[in-house]
């Protein structure tokens, strides 16, 4: 479970099946994996280059199945994190939360009929004080416009929590200790996709976190294959369970989870996110959902 040297990482082509059979100890949970979640479809373009034989025995990284022989540039490909890749997972981080904030705002209040109801009944209010349409009109835009603010103030303070945090030293945080990974997606050299596992092993589960895809490259599968590499992992490594849970607005990313196996375990509203201060406010003009997956493997 410790991560093997940085020269030895673990590489995957979304548009091929992975080499389960390279798994030491673990032919059985490969086929497994193989079966729960089959290989993406062949990406559009030129006839793929005859298949490398098969690398030689030796240590296999945690990440997975061992290196593929496969040179980057020729597709996307999932692999270890590599520590000159710092800055690159920060930034496709940063802005994949970044993303949260007008979904937060705006797509997020049809989730809360409370919110809704307590912002009409205000506007009702304000025509009954002024009785002035214009002003009535008004309310609406202005509260809207309070829950971009307290929403981009929220997220802005979870993401200095983040970026101080484990995203500040991914290689300290994700890479050393036993039980976790962080794994990035490459295309023609360049990264456009992470993810990280981190194991629980009181209950002998693995959470799925940190994952996202640059906006640019979305719509090609990447973090289905993202999600499967973490998959794995938890197989390889004999974990019973991956937990995941998330604030996300888009359906997009719920049914993403769904198709990766995971099963919805619930919702609260009363959820804390990191720098949050729990102000009148905030209460007022922030709201969020937080949904906990969980993807049983085998049972303890």
């Amino acid at each position: 479970m410790h991560c093997g040297p940085p020269d030895m990482v673990c590489e995957t082509k979304i548009v091929a099946a992975e080499d389960h059979e390279a798994l030491p100890g673990a032919k059985k949970d490969a086929l497994l994996a193989a079966a729960m979640w089959p290989p993406l479809p062949a990406a559009p373009g030129p006839a793929a280059a005859p298949a490398a034989p098969p690398p030689a025995p030796g240590p296999q990284p945690r990440g997975g199945a061992g290196g593929a022989g496969q040179p980057e540039g020729r597709g996307v490909y999932i692999r270890e994190f590599r520590p000159a890749e710092q800055e690159a997972a920060r930034r496709i981080f940063y802005d994949g939360i970044m993303e949260r904030i007008p979904n937060t705002a705006f797509r997020g209040l049809r989730h809360h009929p409370r919110t809704q109801l307590l912002y009409a009944l205000l506007a009702v209010l304000c025509f009954a004080l002024t009785r002035s349409l214009l002003l009535t009109c008004l309310v609406p835009a202005g509260l809207l416009g309070l829950r971009y603010y307290y929403s981009r103030k929220v997220v802005l303070a979870y993401l200095d929590c983040a970026l101080h945090t484990d995203m500040a030293d991914i290689e300290q945080y994700y890479m050393k200790p036993p039980g976790s990974c962080f794994w990035v997606a490459v295309l023609d050299g360049n990264v456009v996709g992470i993810v990280a596992a981190r194991a629980h092993e009181a209950d002998n589960t693995v959470e799925l976190l940190r994952m996202s895809v640059d906006s640019r490259f979305r719509g090609k599968g990447i973090a289905k294959a993202l999600g499967r590499k973490v998959l794995e992992f938890a197989l390889v490594h004999n974990y019973s369970a991956v937990v995941l849970g998330t604030t996300a607005v888009k359906v997009a990313a719920h049914k993403l989870y769904e198709s990766l196996g995971f099963r919805h375990m619930g919702s609260s509203d009363h959820y804390v996110l990191p720098g949050m201060t729990l102000s009148l406010a905030e209460r007022l003009f922030f709201q969020v959902r937080y949904h906990r997956y969980r993807l049983q493997l085998r049972e303890e």
